[in-house]
């Protein structure tokens, strides 16, 4: 029986990480779980699941949550130092790094440093720290199995195959809710707009980042560290359908792709179960019923944020980071309505552009990198 840790257990992907959990008690296990401020459901996940270590992110709710779960045997923590704790639980051999945003990066850490297996869902663990990630998962001699679709559509389709006949990586995009929106009326954009993605259910954060494709910027910059590929290699197709995940092209001319319906289960479950495949019931994909698959390449004076992300990783050293802190405050002002939605990529530019990238030799080191661009990011907000 495998035993895992969840970190981020009330978000879309720790939900679906759990269904599939639930479903398979006689191979999955939780030793421990981490969540945010939706106390009533990480309650109720807790008496489901039954794990030695709950966290949640803030230290003031810790007596609400103890509260909730009254006469349950589990021992309730809270901020850095539970978040850690969960990471590192002796018991669990896989850690499911499923925390939104550059915060999952230190407790994923920890958990390599631990020992521990990642199936990792948190990307900006790879776009802020990834020849230092890298390297740790090297040294310790941990597996690392993507979480994300895309990335999985990859491993799966190099599976068997050896890297230096690799030509090229293509990774596929829906293009999101504002695919066929010309960009002049992208000015007008609400935050439902934003939201309203048209293929996948995602939390709000990568939701708003797959309408400004900032989302597959990220996934560029950790295919790199992933698959050990260049940049230049790694190309970007809009796929309206979602049914194609990601295709990986060799120097004889063959493309190999992995398809399937949009459900993030399916690559959740393969991460935890891997080599072997368990049934998710997600729905069985039917060519037949579909008219056609289409693909283009995407309109990088639409989805400036991609064309941000690719300028970061040729950059390199320190402005991944500070491109993705950025691009967490622009995300957040705009959900709060501070900011129109181009603006997201105006805050990010302007971030980027007074930053003179620099070396990063160790997680402290990304974390100040980090901390530079978010602070450089509301002081261009506040002129806003």
């Amino acid at each position: 029986m495998k035993s895992l840790s969840i970190l981020g257990s009330t978000g879309s992907i720790g939900v679906s990480t759990l269904e599939i959990i639930a479903a398979y008690p006689d191979r999955f296990r939780v030793a421990a779980m981490t969540a945010g401020r939706n106390l009533e459901l990480f309650a109720r996940q807790i008496r489901q699941f039954s794990p030695r270590i709950a966290s949640v992110a803030s230290m003031e709710d810790v007596p609400r949550l103890q509260e909730l779960c009254a006469g349950i045997n589990v021992e309730i923590m809270g901020g850095a130092d539970g978040l850690t704790a969960a990471a590192t639980a002796d018991e669990a051999g896989m850690v499911v790094a499923a925390i939104v945003g550059a915060a999952g990066l230190t407790p994923t850490a920890a958990a390599v440093r631990a020992g521990k297996d990642i199936a990792l869902a948190n990307k900006e663990t790879l776009v802020t720290a990834g020849h230092i990630f890298m390297e740790m998962i090297a040294h310790y001699g941990v597996k690392l199995y993507p979480v994300d679709s895309e990335h999985s559509a990859v491993f799966q389709s190099i599976e068997g195959h050896r890297s230096e006949d690799i030509s090229r990586i293509i990774l596929t995009a829906s293009g999101g809710p504002f695919l066929n929106t010309p960009v002049e009326q992208l000015t007008g954009v609400t935050v439902r707009d934003a939201l309203n993605h048209p293929n996948w259910s995602m939390g709000r954060k990568i939701t708003i980042d797959s309408a400004t494709m900032m989302n597959k910027g990220l996934e560029v910059i950790e295919a790199r560290w992933l698959f050990d590929a260049a940049v230049e290699k790694i190309d970007v197709n809009i796929h309206p359908q979602s049914i194609i995940h990601s295709m990986v092209e060799y120097v004889d001319g063959c493309v190999i792709a992995q398809l399937g319906t949009p459900d993030m289960k399916a690559p959740i479950a393969y991460a935890l179960s891997y080599p072997e495949r368990v049934a998710t019931g997600v729905k069985p994909l039917d060519l037949t019923t579909f008219s056609g698959l289409t693909f283009f390449k995407p309109d990088m004076a639409k989805f400036r944020c991609l064309g941000l992300a690719y300028r970061a990783i040729n950059d390199g050293e320190s402005m991944p980071a500070v491109m993705n802190a950025a691009n967490e405050i622009a995300v957040e002002a705009f959900l709060a309505g501070r900011i129109g939605f181009i603006q997201i990529g105006e805050i990010i530019e302007r971030t980027m552009d007074a930053h003179l990238a620099h070396d990063l030799k160790s997680i402290d080191e990304v974390l100040l990198a980090d901390n530079w661009g978010r602070n450089k990011a509301r002081e261009f907000l506040e002129a806003v």
